[in-house]
């Protein structure tokens, strides 16, 4: 099986607990089509570089995908229709990355960095 990187952008007058119901629903239509989702990750509320669908800031989350490509293009077809995702894209990566991603540590040593500060 092929994997991918799905990332999608929610537009941010959601919850988080809506943000994560998309994953979940996400996650169901992989798996409903026999892939698998081996990680997703919730990296927060971010400020966009530009407004999109009038949205200056997003619900960003990334799932880790192990599927062959029919359930990619179910996925991608969903997620369009979707009127909570303002983006998305999927990647074919050649493997996925271990451990928490880069967006997930970066946030991880800002957060240590604010600790510091607050400490001093």
């Amino acid at each position: 099986m092929a994997l991918y990187e799905h990332v999608f952008l929610a537009r941010q007058d959601l919850s988080q607990a809506q943000v994560d119901a998309l994953a979940a629903t996400a996650t169901e239509i992989v798996e409903s089509m026999q892939g698998k989702v081996t990680k997703t990750e919730t990296w927060g509320l971010k400020n966009l570089a530009y407004k999109i669908k009038r949205n200056r800031k997003a619900h960003f989350v990334m799932l880790n995908i192990e599927a062959p490509g029919d359930v990619v293009a179910e996925l991608e077809r969903q997620t369009q229709i979707n009127e909570d995702v303002i983006r998305y894209v999927t990647i074919r990566v050649d493997e996925h990355e271990g451990g928490p991603s880069v967006m997930m540590r970066k946030s991880d040593r800002e957060r240590t960095r604010r600790r510091e500060r607050e400490g001093n």
